[in-house]
C-alpha cells in the first residue's frame, strides 16, 4: 500500500473518530442540561426517568437522522459534481430538492398532509418525478450530456419554484405549514422517521459507491469511457437514481438544507484527491460532522430555544465555500 493511500486512510479514520465524538456531543447537548455521566448511563439502560425519555426518544433519533441526512447530502453532492463534471453542482441542481418541495406543498394544500411521515412519501415521489422529467428532457432526441442535464434541471427547477410560490401565495394555511418544513431541521424526528428513510438512503449509498470506478473513467471523457467499454448513459441513469434516493430521502426527513452537498465534496477532495473511491467516503464522513456540529451550535446559540440546522449550515457553509474559492481553484471535474 502506497504512502498516499495510508495517509488518506488515516485521515478517513480520524474523520470517523471525530464523527463518533460529534454523535456523542449531539446526544449530550440540548435545551435540558443533563450531565455526561447520566447521558452515558441512560444510553445503555432505560431507567424510565425523564432524562432517559429525553435522551432515548428525542436526542438519539435526532442524532441518527442528522447522521443519515448528512451522509446522504454529502455523497449526493460528490456524486452530482462528478456526474455533471460541474464543481458548483449541489443536490438542487437537477431539480431533485425542488421536486420534493413541490410535492410536499401539493400534499399540504390538496390533501392536508401535516406529519413528517406524510412529508416523507410525498417528497420521495416528487424527487423521483422531477429526476425523471430532467433526464427525459435532457435526453430528448440525443444522449443526455452533463450540460444538457444541467440546463434541463434549471428549467424544471424554475417551473417547480413558480408552482411552489403560487401555492404559498394563494393559500396562507399551506404557507404556515410548509415554512416550518422548508427551513431545514432535524428536530422532533422520531425513530419511525429513521426507520422509513434508512432503507432508501442505504440503497442510494450502495448504488453511489458502486459507481466510483466508472465515474473515475468517465472523468477522462465520454469518448475514452466508451472506448474502455463503459455505457455512459447507463452510468448517468444509475447516478441519477442514486441522487434521487439520497436527496429525496434527506429532503423528506429534514427539509432543504443548503451548502452541505455543495461545500463538503470540495473539502473531501482536499483530503482524498480526485479519486472518487476516496472522495465519496470522505464526503459521507465530513458531511454529517458539519450537519451535527451545526445542529449542536443551533441548540447552544438560542437557549432555551434553538436555531434550525438549515439556517446554521447556510451561515457556516457560505464562508467556508468562499474561502475554498479564494485559496485555491475549484477542482476541474
Amino acid at each position: 500500500m502506497g504512502v498516499g493511500r495510508v495517509t488518506k486512510g488515516a485521515g478517513l479514520g480520524a474523520g470517523l473518530v471525530v464523527l463518533i465524538l460529534m454523535c456523542l456531543l449531539s446526544v449530550w447537548v440540548g435545551s435540558r442540561d443533563i450531565s455526561f455521566s447520566a447521558t452515558w448511563h441512560v444510553l445503555w439502560s432505560d431507567d424510565g426517568s425523564v432524562q432517559a425519555l429525553v435522551i432515548r426518544d428525542h436526542r438519539v433519533p435526532r442524532t441518527i437522522t442528522g447522521l443519515l441526512v448528512g451522509a446522504s447530502l454529502g455523497l449526493a453532492g460528490a456524486l452530482m459534481q462528478s456526474l455533471t463534471r460541474n464543481p458548483l453542482a449541489d443536490p438542487g441542481l437537477l431539480g431533485v430538492e425542488h421536486g420534493a418541495a413541490a410535492a410536499v406543498v401539493a400534499g399540504i394544500a390538496f390533501l392536508g398532509v401535516g406529519s413528517i411521515t406524510g412529508y416523507l412519501w410525498f417528497a420521495l415521489a416528487g424527487a423521483l418525478l422531477a429526476s425523471l422529467a430532467v433526464h427525459g428532457l435532457g435526453a430528448a432526441g440525443r444522449a443526455a450530456s452533463p450540460d444538457r442535464l444541467v440546463l434541463a434541471g434549471a428549467a424544471i427547477s424554475a417551473v417547480l419554484l413558480a408552482f411552489i410560490s403560487a401555492m404559498l401565495l394563494l393559500d396562507p394555511t399551506t404557507f404556515a405549514t410548509f415554512r416550518f418544513w422548508n427551513v431545514g431541521s432535524i428536530a422532533g424526528r422520531q425513530m419511525d422517521v429513521v426507520a422509513r428513510i434508512a432503507p432508501v438512503m442505504i440503497a442510494g449509498i450502495l448504488l453511489a459507491l458502486g459507481l466510483t470506478r466508472p465515474l473515475n473513467v468517465l472523468a477522462l471523457g465520454a469518448e475514452t469511457g466508451t472506448a474502455l467499454g463503459l455505457n455512459n448513459n447507463r452510468i448517468r441513469v444509475l447516478g441519477g437514481v442514486a441522487i434521487t434516493l439520497l436527496c429525496g430521502a434527506a429532503t423528506a426527513a429534514a427539509g432543504p438544507i443548503a451548502f452541505v452537498g455543495l461545500t463538503v465534496p470540495h473539502v473531501a477532495r482536499a483530503f482524498g484527491g480526485s479519486d472518487n473511491r476516496w472522495v465519496f467516503p470522505y464526503s459521507m464522513v465530513l458531511a454529517p460532522i458539519l450537519l451535527l456540529a451545526a445542529d449542536v451550535l443551533g441548540r447552544i446559540a438560542a437557549r432555551p430555544g434553538e436555531v434550525e440546522v438549515g439556517i446554521v449550515t447556510a451561515v457556516l457553509g457560505a464562508p467556508v465555500f468562499i474561502a475554498l474559492v479564494r485559496r485555491r481553484k475549484l477542482a476541474r471535474l
